[in-house]
């Protein structure tokens, strides 16, 4: 086997044991999510057990003299002799330095998308707050308070029923 499948696999093996799969799975809320977590989770153990099992073993030898026996030692040892010649070119990655700049710029956009969404979040938990709040004064609150709070509403009903509109 060659050192590269090798290091690939030792890498895979690696970084199977330094994923926080449980720490990922906590930040999950829907159950599709978490259908979908599961999924990739199980995928990356069958990659890595298959990249632990199949390619990390160098293969058994050809047992030469065992085929000489059998079929004649002109046809094995031409045989061997091709087997031999075989050289495996070494893997060079020309995609890898294609893709780091689109990879570098995405990880920027991700990063500012994560800003916004946690600004996003933050207005969203004041606005439950606010409505929990509103909630719990709304059985006592009087028509005139809710429409302090809200002035446009107030404008609106006033021009419906300025203009005798009456919603039919």
């Amino acid at each position: 086997m060659s050192g590269t499948v090798k290091k690939i696999a030792d890498v895979t093996f690696k970084a199977g044991r330094t994923i926080d799969w449980d720490g990922m799975a906590k930040l999950l809320v829907t159950d599709e999510a978490k259908k979908e977590f599961s999924n990739l989770r199980r995928a990356f153990d069958d990659v890595n057990s298959q990249l632990q099992t199949k390619f990390s073993q160098e293969p058994e030898p050809i047992n030469w003299e065992y085929y000489r026996k059998g079929i004649g030692s002109r046809l094995v040892d031409m045989y061997k002799e091709a087997y031999e010649s075989i050289e495996i070119p070494k893997f060079e990655d020309t995609v890898t330095p294609q893709y780091k700049p689109k990879f570098d710029a995405l990880l920027v956009e991700l990063k500012e998308a994560e800003k916004q969404s946690l600004k996003e979040s933050e207005r969203l938990e004041k606005e439950v707050a606010e409505v929990q709040e509103l909630k719990k004064k709304l059985s006592t609150m009087t028509a005139e308070e809710y429409f302090a709070k809200h002035p446009e509403l107030k404008k609106k009903f006033d021009d419906e029923i300025r203009n005798d509109y009456w919603g039919y």
